[in-house]
């Protein structure tokens, strides 16, 4: 009954609640297979210098905030979306001598949390799968009395439960395609339309955790298309529920501040240098003055170029404007 639920006996990463086991009616079972058939993962590509500086300027946020009190010295837990830019961010924070050893709460685990726990840099990970390579996998076959130990694979119904998260204070990261303007952001559909894939658990996190942090790099596409816009085509989190975001042009902590000045923030911090003239001409000239200011025909010029032109720095706002 909803009146008998219980509070979830979880206070930190490695605490497990329930049985290590699936109870099975012996009378249902006609057989055992055993199969040795190996896993299909795909490999992550080796992190270049945009990722490493994605992962290298969350570091150096999160150290800063260590340093000024908002984040205890034993730090807090990591929770890392799944895909390469997440996988790179991770990497960079367990090469940081700035951040100390800690801890994983998550979704899934990749190989960058897998090396880290072989290494001690990391000391404990829950997550609901495994997103890892071939090699990495096997490296955790090779040491399973270890992971055993340090390793816990629960049910999204407790990884992704609003009331655990907030209670470790779990620092979330997550990848979106696209950011806009006020903080808003789109990890699902391109171009508003095509879907690309799903939000999987970055809501429960980002919204629950105690610092939501989105990172992507400024571009995509060779650079015909922007990560940062002026509204973003289809929104999965709301500006309300993101802290700060991260390119490898820098970091923009969007943390009280209001509309206009969280545009600036994001336009000079984050944005590629051949889209800052665009977005500031249309925040300081093309969108009217407001609480936060959108022009209605302007606003998703840069999707409208891309789709007519295939490059959004070919963006005209005179065109909407006629």
């Amino acid at each position: 009954m909803w009146d008998n639920r219980e509070v979830m006996d979880i206070h930190s990463p490695y605490d497990r609640i329930g049985k290590d086991y699936v109870s099975i009616d012996p009378k249902k079972i006609v057989g055992v297979i055993e199969s040795n058939i190996p896993e299909e993962a795909r490999a992550f590509k080796e992190p270049d210098d945009e990722i490493m500086a994605i992962g290298h300027h969350v570091a150096d946020l999160l150290a800063n905030d260590m340093k000024c009190g908002r984040i205890p010295k034993q730090f807090l837990p990591i929770q890392s979306g799944v895909g390469a830019t997440g996988n790179a961010v991770l990497k960079a924070l367990g090469t940081s001598k700035l951040i100390p050893r800690f801890n994983v709460y998550s979704e899934v685990v990749q190989d960058a949390a897998i090396d880290y726990m072989l290494e001690g840099r990391i000391g404990y990970a829950s997550a609901t799968a495994m997103t890892v390579t071939n090699e990495a996998l096997q490296r955790v076959y090779a040491n399973m009395d270890y992971f055993s130990k340090h390793l816990t694979i629960r049910q999204s119904e407790i990884a992704n439960s609003p009331e655990v998260i907030r209670r470790l204070g779990v620092i979330a990261i997550n990848t979106p395609l696209e950011c806009d303007l006020y903080g808003n952001e789109n990890s699902s559909h391109v171009c508003g339309s095509a879907l690309m894939n799903g939000i999987g658990g970055s809501c429960d996190y980002e919204r629950n955790g105690y610092i939501s942090i989105f990172t992507t790099p400024s571009t995509a596409k060779g650079g015909k298309i922007s990560s940062l816009v002026p509204m973003c085509c289809h929104v999965d989190s709301t500006e309300h529920d993101v802290d700060i975001i991260v390119t490898e042009q820098g970091v923009a902590d969007l943390r009280g501040k209001g509309p206009v000045h969280r545009a600036h923030e994001i336009i000079e911090n984050c944005a590629h240098p051949d889209y800052k003239p665009l977005l500031r001409d249309y925040l300081e000239h093309i969108a009217p003055v407001g609480h936060q200011p959108q022009h209605m025909r302007a606003a998703l010029a840069f999707h409208d170029t891309f789709l007519r032109k295939g490059d959004m720095r070919l963006t005209d706002f005179g065109e909407y404007l006629k």
